[in-house]
């Protein structure tokens, strides 16, 4: 699957609600920001390595990819991909198996991927630095998720579900919303989205 939306749309959260709701809820659901490291480290934390790979490596590292066998792996940002990641994943996604950094031997995986970016793939695709092989294998199952502008009808079930959630973790007693509050949510264009919104409620 691949998401599609603005920052802060909420696409990590429909990645987790794709996840348990299918028939690998009970197994791992791993997160991971493309955009967050490096290449190389990225490469290792995806893939995993091989003890001596580099120095100063004493041993053999499973990778995100293992950890989430049998569940879903959730790429965000993919259009920050390396092409020589791009490469080993869409192999991942033919294939369903993969190799450690510096292994000659390949490891069998049953694992979902899914995909999310704030990015134009297409564009990149035509500006060749994303795989249009890659962004094809990925487009079998596009969700685009609108902004919260488009969608107000979803501000007061959010800042309850926010407040909810707060209550919980900081162990507060608000009780809602009051109506003048939410008209004022719901009057505000939030360029951040969900996760702005999260913040201002928080």
């Amino acid at each position: 699957a691949l998401l599609m939306g603005e920052t802060g749309v909420g696409k990590k959260l429909a990645a987790r609600v794709l996840h348990y709701s299918s028939d690998r809820a009970e197994r791992p659901f791993v997160s991971v920001t493309c955009s967050a490291l490096p290449d190389q480290p990225l490469e290792s934390q995806l893939f995993g390595h091989e003890r001596g790979e580099w120095s100063g490596v004493r041993q053999q590292k499973h990778g995100l990819i293992e950890t989430a066998d049998g569940g879903t792996l959730f790429l965000d940002e993919i259009g920050d991909l390396t092409p020589a990641l791009q490469v080993r994943l869409l192999r991942l996604l033919e294939e369903k198996a993969f190799r450690r950094v510096g292994a000659i031997v390949d490891i069998r995986v049953d694992v979902r991927v899914i995909a999310a970016t704030s990015r134009n793939l297409e564009q990149l695709v035509s500006e060749g630095k994303f795989r249009e092989d890659l962004y094809y294998r990925l487009q079998m199952m596009p969700i685009v998720l609108p902004p919260l502008r488009e969608r107000r009808g979803d501000v007061p079930l959010l800042a309850n579900h926010f407040i909810d959630r707060f209550n919980r973790e900081f162990r507060r007693k608000v009780r809602g919303v009051s109506a003048d509050a939410i008209k004022e949510l719901e009057g505000y264009r939030w360029p951040g989205n969900v996760l702005e919104m999260r913040n201002t409620l928080e």
